[in-house]
């Protein structure tokens, strides 16, 4: 299994921007889709964005749409998250996840996951 480590997490007022990162060791990263999810308390675990091995493929929530961006560099085993426009709603634990596969609600259960990092977003 790919292990996983996030960071970039914080506290943010509405409207600010963040950038996560997600790094990748003990797998070649290009061999696996990523994606990130989040949890919010006393709620499931919900998909936010996902990208192909390449890159040639994204998509997103419908919730993040126009806000968020994913992208990767093979290069340096990292997946990385870009937040603008926050919402006060998207206060979660963020996690990053890699699939042999594809990115899907699958990947609860077949997936590599990281640790998390919390995002706060106040009013």
């Amino acid at each position: 299994q790919v292990q996983l480590v996030e960071s970039g997490g914080g506290l943010v007022q509405a409207g600010g921007s963040l950038r996560l990162s997600c790094t990748a060791s003990g797998r070649t990263f290009s061999d696996y889709t990523m994606g990130w999810f989040r949890q919010a308390p006393g709620k499931e675990r919900e998909f936010v964005a996902a990208i192909s091995r390449y890159g040639s493929s994204r998509n997103y929530a419908d919730s993040v749409k126009g806000r968020f961006t994913i992208s990767r560099d093979n290069a340096k085993n990292t997946v990385y998250l870009q937040m603008n426009s926050l919402k006060p709603e998207d206060t979660a634990v963020y996690y990053c996840a890699a699939d042999r596969i594809q990115i899907t609600s699958a990947t609860l259960n077949r997936g590599s996951w990281g640790q998390g990092t919390q995002v706060t977003i106040s009013s």
